[in-house]
């Protein structure tokens, strides 16, 4: 016989006989208990814990010392230069590797033979090569000519004048952030829907207008963030300048470092700092560039790191008021 709508009474809502029974709005379903996750927080804690107290205790940090360097003019000026090559070498590798992909994309065999050569050339040699090779450039060829290709100059100069430090600084590390630069701005390209091409074909618009309108603001969507996340490794691929004798951050204190050999270590934690420094500007501003690019890709943009700690805070509130009603 079946029983009529509503009459079945589950065993968790049943009263029991011995106890009495309590509104529905009073039952509360407790959580599925997870000791693992608790225990591995506390270990993570403990960790934590012990090596704060290590770096905060151990005297041979130094930590006076690392005040007294911290803004020093010689470190501030090391960090200048740090600064001036990487936002010369941004600009250039960018500017470079859109030519490179374009290249790539080309119909021409010639340019996208050449293309790839870089890029693969450059991807496998290590930068630190890259950058002697060009210090040590004058001795190939002592004097650069411009005129007829195969045939006579209209004037020349002496190559060893034109390329300073900072010029070979800043040109391997653009060569080297090119061809990196040209696989981001390629990618980029081939990620607009082939349909934006087909129609701005079918509407009989110039291939330069084609790329400039209609394709590459689009392809800027992937093309943004990916390049600004390169630009926290092209941060750090700036210590490798020291190598040229150009003294930029990590240059200088390695020097400072030679200088007053017991100051080595709260050197090497100045540089470390302020390379964390300028890798979290970088990083704050990847977020914000891929969020005002995901405008147009997703329904409910990422939070701020603001707008999390806002939720977060009153999550918990709302966890606290529930527990103390219960």
């Amino acid at each position: 016989m079946s029983e009529p709508p509503g009459a079945a009474v589950s065993l968790a809502e049943a009263p029991s006989a011995d106890a009495p029974s309590k509104p529905l709005a009073a039952q509360r379903v407790l959580p599925l208990r997870r000791p693992g996750r608790w225990i591995a927080t506390a270990v993570v804690l403990v960790l934590v814990a012990q090596f704060v107290h290590g770096l905060t205790t151990n005297p041979f940090y130094q930590w006076d010392r690392f005040g007294y360097w911290f803004l020093r003019p010689t470190i501030l000026d090391g960090l200048l230069i740090t600064l001036e090559v990487t936002a010369y070498s941004a600009v250039l590798g960018l500017l470079g590797g859109v030519l490179l992909a374009l290249a790539r994309l080309s119909k021409s065999p010639v340019l996208r033979a050449v293309s790839w050569t870089y890029v693969w050339a450059l991807r496998s040699i290590p930068l630190i090569v890259v950058l002697l090779f060009l210090y040590n450039f004058s001795a190939l060829y002592k004097t650069l000519s411009v005129g007829v290709p195969f045939g006579p100059a209209f004037f020349s100069f002496d190559e060893s004048k034109l390329a300073t430090d900072m010029v070979i600084a800043v040109i391997g590390l653009s060569l080297n952030e090119a061809a990196y630069a040209a696989e981001v701005v390629r990618g980029g390209i081939l990620s607009v829907d082939q349909g934006q091409h087909e129609a701005a074909a079918a509407l009989g618009l110039p291939k330069s207008y084609q790329f400039t309108k209609i394709v590459f603001p689009q392809a800027l969507r992937s093309i943004t963030p990916n390049y600004v996340n390169q630009l926290i490794g092209l941060v750090k691929s700036t210590s490798l300048v020291f190598y040229v004798s150009l003294l930029d951050l990590f240059g200088t204190a390695q020097t400072m470092g030679a200088t007053y050999p017991g100051d080595i270590v709260p050197l090497l934690l100045v540089v470390t700092v302020w390379y964390l420094i300028l890798t979290s500007v970088v990083s704050v501003i990847q977020f914000y560039v891929e969020r005002y690019y995901a405008r147009g890709a997703s329904r409910n943009l990422p939070p701020t790191p603001l707008q999390q700690l806002r939720t977060g805070l009153t999550d918990l509130r709302a966890r606290i008021r529930r527990e103390a009603a219960v």
